[in-house]
């Protein structure tokens, strides 16, 4: 089970929509070819380069411009970072940037709205209360975390009437510590959907020169897929049933990320990715 029924294996994640690239329209198109029904965005996105809220703005367009496309997908945003603070999880602040998530994604209802990180400012009693509002509201269907620690979750947990539903940790080959701080354990023992973001380590991973990319690059002729699709199925593959946010706004790459449901995997060949990546044998 997952944190709403419309919720893809893999999702699309918007942090570089606002980069140039291709029209935005290809891509979102590209994402639904692809099967991707998890649209992944957040209020900092696209700050660099166009500005505040850019990505959910940008993203809102592209919904008004596909008539009938957000009753078939499943919106999540995040908020919780402000530039120059740089976090806040205090009710006011969250409550009035829900409101403007909403009315830049021209939505009337998010279907998982995530704190983007921790502000160890606001109490979690206050911020459990909070996310119990917007589920009230009606306008947030599922509340999660991003960039959460187990420790953080538990303290969070303990007063939330609303259940979390999700976690939003960094996971990937290149970056492969929530195995090891309690991050999937703690999923699976709170029945939480993981969803990974930099599954592919930022792009560090395809332009790797060592015993991973060789083992990637095995493993990829094995499979008759990609180096990509290998390392989007590796962090799939977890009994967490991890779900990886595809960031790339490429519409060929976004298609051919979808060659990660083909790959099968065995323990051995899941554990040779392991030990390239780390650089160790196991014990």
């Amino acid at each position: 089970m997952t944190f709403h029924p419309l919720a893809s294996d893999i999702g699309w994640g918007s942090w570089r929509l606002c980069e140039d690239g291709s029209h935005p329209l290809e891509r979102i198109d590209a994402a639904i070819e692809a099967g991707f029904t998890l649209f992944d965005t957040a209020d900092i996105y696209g700050t660099d380069s166009a500005g505040f809220g850019a990505a959910e703005a940008l993203l809102g367009e592209m919904l008004r411009d596909r008539p009938g496309l957000r009753d078939h997908i499943c919106l999540a945003t995040k908020g919780g970072i402000r530039p120059g603070i740089p976090y806040d999880s205090s009710r006011s602040h969250l409550l009035e940037a829900l409101e403007a998530s909403l009315r830049r994604l021209r939505v009337e209802r998010i279907d998982l709205y995530q704190i983007h990180r921790r502000d160890w400012l606001t109490r979690p009693d206050e911020l459990a209360a909070t996310l119990g509002m917007m589920v009230d509201s009606g306008k947030v269907g599922a509340v999660g975390v991003s960039n959460y620690a187990p420790s953080e979750l538990a303290a969070l947990r303990a007063f939330a009437r609303t259940p979390i539903l999700t976690t939003q940790p960094e996971f990937s080959l290149w970056h492969p510590q929530p195995l090891h701080d309690g991050t999937l354990d703690d999923a699976m023992t709170q029945g939480m959907t993981v969803l990974a973001w930099s599954p592919l380590g930022g792009g560090r991973l395809a332009g790797c020169t060592d015993r991973l990319a060789e083992t990637l690059g095995a493993l990829a002729g094995q499979q008759g897929v990609d180096v990509a699709a290998i390392a989007l199925s590796w962090v799939m593959a977890h009994p967490a049933g991890v779900i990886p946010i595809v960031g790339s706004q490429s519409p060929e790459r976004i298609r051919r990320a979808a060659d990660a449901r083909k790959v099968r995997w065995t323990r051995e060949d899941w554990y040779r990715l392991l030990e390239a990546a780390i650089g160790r044998r196991l014990p």
